[in-house]
């Protein structure tokens, strides 16, 4: 289906090739113990600060793509906002948090599955390359910590770009960067709001990865539940 008609291939990095949500959970877990936070305020096992924490990055971060916050402040004020929800004001252990949170997590290992079965099936043949809306040094971390730093010849991150999927802006800074063309691209992502619908607006074909099978009225150029059913048709 897709053989010959795409030269360059764009994967989203953090939920579609690098396990973000295991990788976090992990690193949440080491710093739960390492600063001993059982016990302050109200917090008591690690599961519900776990899931506070979450809403409050998914939080910020759609605040961070709508240009209402900064980097700087969604790095520490996740933190401080889950600490304040257990009923501990103390700014300087949310900064602590944050500094340390940053320093772990790109060393963490996990990857979605079939994501390096898939990469080595595509290199040779494709033009492999990365967009995300990651922080440049930490994205570079998690590629070469987890062994996937081999397989890009472009990583394309918001910082760089000075832009944020799903704006046009990336995707043809992408293009210029790549010399790829919008028509022989093709967009791999996992979120229909930022992937699926920033690289339809810029006019490329994309691949929606949906693990979780969520139901949704969007079209998609291709749906995979699993990566490993791209390595059938590319």
């Amino acid at each position: 289906m897709m053989k010959g008609k795409y030269q360059h291939l764009f994967f989203d990095l953090d939920h579609t090739l690098w396990d973000f949500d295991k990788n976090s959970e992990n690193t949440l877990r080491i710093l739960f113990d390492e600063f001993s936070l059982s016990g302050k305020g109200s917090i008591e096992d690690f599961s519900p600060f776990h899931e506070v924490y979450v809403h409050h990055n998914n939080r910020m971060w759609e605040r961070f793509r709508k240009g209402l916050m900064k980097r700087e402040e969604l790095r520490w004020k996740r933190m401080w906002h889950t600490l304040l929800d257990f009923k501990v004001g103390d700014t300087a252990l949310a900064h602590q948090l944050s500094e340390r949170y940053l320093q772990l997590l790109p060393l963490q290992t996990c990857l979605m599955p079939y994501a390096k079965e898939l990469l080595q099936h595509c290199v040779g043949n494709y033009h492999l390359h990365l967009i995300t809306n990651g922080f440049e040094t930490t994205q570079w971390q998690k590629l070469q910590h987890s062994g996937l730093d081999g397989y890009f010849e472009n990583v394309i991150t918001s910082e760089k770009s000075n832009s944020l999927k799903p704006h046009k802006d990336i995707f043809d800074y992408a293009l210029l960067t790549t010399g790829a063309t919008s028509s022989h691209s093709l967009m791999i992502g996992d979120a229909l709001d930022i992937d699926v619908a920033g690289a339809k607006n810029a006019g490329w074909d994309q691949v929606y990865y949906n693990p979780l099978q969520v139901s949704h009225n969007e079209q998609p150029t291709y749906e995979v539940t699993c990566l490993k059913e791209l390595m059938e048709f590319l």
